[in-house]
This record gives C-alpha cells, sequence and structure tokens, in this order.
C-alpha cells in the first residue's frame, strides 16, 4: 500500500521549539499524525523504539554537542532496523552526511533535505512520503554543489546521462524526468539503462539499482 492511502506516523526529532510545532502542524494538516515529538538524539531512539512509526524526521545538529548527534541517531536506528525511513533535515549542505545517511541500512527510504524546503509546503510533504515508500530523496541545492565537483567515478557518463542521475538523487519519477527534460518515458529509460550499465552496478531489482546510482553520484 502506498502511504497516500494511508495516515502516516511521524517521529519527529528537532531541538528548536518553534520549528518542532511548525512541523508537527505541518504534518498533521496533511493528514498524517505525529507521535512522538522530541528535542534530543536520546529521546529520538527512545521515541522510535517506543512508537515504531512509519517514518523518522530528524534534524542534523542537536543537544548535547550540536554537532551531528540527529544523523548519529539516525543512522544508529537504520543499522537496527534497516527498513526504517529516515527524512534527515540540515541548515546547510553537507557532502559527508547525505552520504553516510545513503550508505545506512538497505540503502532505501532515506531523504536529506536542507531546512529551507520545509518552506515549500508540498515538496516537504511530497518528499516525507516518497522517502516513507521506500523512495530515495536528495535536495537538489545538494545535487547541484555536487555536479560542481569533479566524478570521477562517474566519468563515462554523458551530459545527458549526468543530469537523468542528478534528477534521480532529488527523488524524481521516469515520468517526472521525462516532463522535466521534454523526452519520452522510453527516451529516460534509456539513459537509465546506459546509466545502471556504464556504473557497473550488479544485478538487482529496478528500485536497488536506482539506489545505488545515486550512492555511486554522492561519493563521488
Amino acid at each position: 500500500m502506498r502511504v497516500d492511502d494511508r495516515t502516516l506516523r511521524v517521529v519527529l526529532a528537532e531541538d528548536s521549539v518553534l520549528l518542532r510545532d511548525g512541523l508537527t502542524s505541518l504534518i498533521a494538516r496533511f493528514g498524517h499524525e505525529v507521535v512522538a515529538s522530541v528535542g534530543d538524539a536520546e529521546a529520538l531512539v527512545a521515541a522510535v523504539a517506543e512508537h515504531a512509526p512509519d517514518v523518522v524526521v530528524t534534524d542534523v545538529r542537536m543537544p548535547p554537542g550540536f554537532q551531528d548527534e540527529g544523523l548519529r541517531a539516525a543512522v544508529g536506528l537504520r543499522e537496527r532496523r534497516p527498513g526504517l525511513p529516515v527524512l534527515v533535515l540540515s541548515q546547510y549542505v553537507q557532502r559527508s552526511y547525505a552520504a553516510e545517511l545513503l550508505d545506512s541500512g538497505d540503502g532505501t527510504g532515506v531523504g536529506y533535505l536542507l531546512k529551507d524546503r520545509v518552506g515549500q509546503v508540498e515538496e516537504f510533504v511530497e518528499a516525507l512520503a516518497e522517502v516513507a515508500d521506500g523512495g530515495t530523496v536528495v535536495d537538489p541545492e545538494v545535487v547541484r554543489q555536487l555536479l560542481r565537483r569533479r566524478r570521477d567515478p562517474l566519468a563515462r557518463l554523458s551530459p545527458r546521462e549526468r543530469e537523468v542521475l542528478a534528477l534521480i538523487a532529488e527523488g524524481r519519477s521516469n515520468g517526472a524526468i521525462a516532463r522535466r527534460l521534454v523526452v519520452s518515458e522510453a527516451a529516460v529509460g534509456k539513459h537509465i539503462g546506459s546509466i545502471l550499465a556504464k556504473l557497473d552496478l550488479p544485478p538487482a531489482d529496478d528500485t536497488h539499482r536506482r539506489v545505488l546510482a545515486v550512492l555511486a553520484f554522492l561519493r563521488a
């Protein structure tokens, strides 16, 4: 069953009371339920154990050190429960954080968004649903910054294939990519097939191979 057909049970971890209350109201407005709202990483771990949520939303930096406590907690939770969907929010683009999160668990059901994206309400809620449904969502700004870097593992990809891979990293479907690039879905499918072949990804289901492609993109 896709998340559109049910109410998501969410555990929310954010040290800012104002943002935490705002996110709680926003999530509820779209028909989902925040079953626990906490302000530090230790409370996050306890809340997940108590409520077994459908998805976790957490800040990267939380008390007591305001470094990467929220991320560490999320990675630890996914190591213990590989299928636990986690959407991480960050104030800044942190390439290493995004890569570490996507490396956790089985590589599915993860998202990394900048907090500015929360202000774009529909995009945030769509990202939450996508992650809860097992998808992978990376903030477009993270993708843009990574595109400016040298990417040896992706050197065999054509400019169009790199563009398609960047859109995959943003969590877009084949149909959405086709509309964005003004091409047919068949053309997008051919590009994706070429990308997966050029990255020498192991045989697996299509969803998992797309995740592996995103990981290759972030590690590059």
